[in-house]
């Protein structure tokens, strides 16, 4: 997946361009050229903070089972006005900053899937992301293509990363989504519930912006088919997402939606 090196937008000129720019770019078209993802600056974090509370420092939050939804969820409940903006973690630590400080600002929560080889590398956005009460889960380790994999490495690759989420936060993190496919595999699934997640996150609506096709088509295909209970696929470290969702987070709250952490949507 490889991401155009394009300047990011001040987030001031976003946000006063958002209510403009959203009427056009909800007619604009998108391409599907898949790609691969932008590099990360290497270890350019310091180590994480350690938080400031007396005594222990509490875990972070581990999974979750939701009696009555399958191990693979693909959306929330459809009668609720809530929708979960769900980023893979990787890329530039800064895009990714940026990511989260927008979403702050307008009170929505995300969640993140995070790689676990990503954090080895910023170990510090872990507890960025928490801090910001965001969800933080597991993405694998390396983000290879885990649905040819056999059940030893796809194991590894699952067990690897919840290691650094749980040296980092105490927990192995909220949520699981495989690395490279949108859905897991029977074995995925079944080895994913052996290393403690009950269930495999999907979605329903894949905003493509992995591949680069410009923030008109990034906002366009979101807004086409997100509705209640929606789970929405983006990623950090792509400039046309960064500068989209200001524009998404327009339209959700236009629609009278709230963005929350997948685990709200479910609880």
């Amino acid at each position: 997946m490889n991401g155009r090196e394009t300047p990011v937008h001040r987030r001031s000129a976003l946000r006063s361009g958002a209510g403009a720019l959203l009427a056009g770019v909800l007619t604009a078209g998108c391409t599907d050229n898949r790609g691969i993802a932008p590099a990360s600056p290497a270890h350019d974090d310091p180590p994480p903070r350690a938080r400031k509370a007396p005594g222990a420092v509490r875990p972070a939050p581990g999974p979750h089972r939701f009696p009555g939804r399958p191990v693979q969820i693909e959306y929330g409940p459809r009668n609720r006005a809530r929708v979960a903006l769900t980023f893979h973690g990787q890329g530039d630590p800064a895009l990714a900053r940026t990511v989260l400080a927008e979403a702050e600002r307008t009170g929505a929560r995300l969640t993140v899937l995070a790689v676990g080889s990503w954090l080895d590398d910023h170990p510090a956005m872990a507890h960025r992301i928490l801090d910001g009460g965001h969800d933080l889960g597991n993405h694998t380790q390396n983000h290879l293509d885990i649905s040819t994999m056999d059940e030893t490495q796809a194991y590894a690759e699952i067990t690897g990363c919840a290691e650094r989420l749980r040296r980092l936060t105490g927990s192995i993190g909220t949520w699981f989504r495989p690395s490279r496919t949108r859905y897991a595999t029977p074995l995925v699934q079944r080895i994913a519930g052996r290393a403690g997640y009950p269930h495999v996150l999907s979605y329903d609506v894949d905003s493509l912006d992995f591949t680069s096709p410009g923030v008109a088509a990034v906002t366009r295909k979101v807004a086409g088919e997100l509705r209640n209970g929606s789970v929405v696929s983006l990623h950090f470290g792509y400039p046309d997402t960064v500068a989209a969702l200001p524009l998404l987070l327009t339209e959700i709250s236009r629609r009278r939606l709230r963005a929350v952490t997948t685990t709200e949507l479910l609880t």
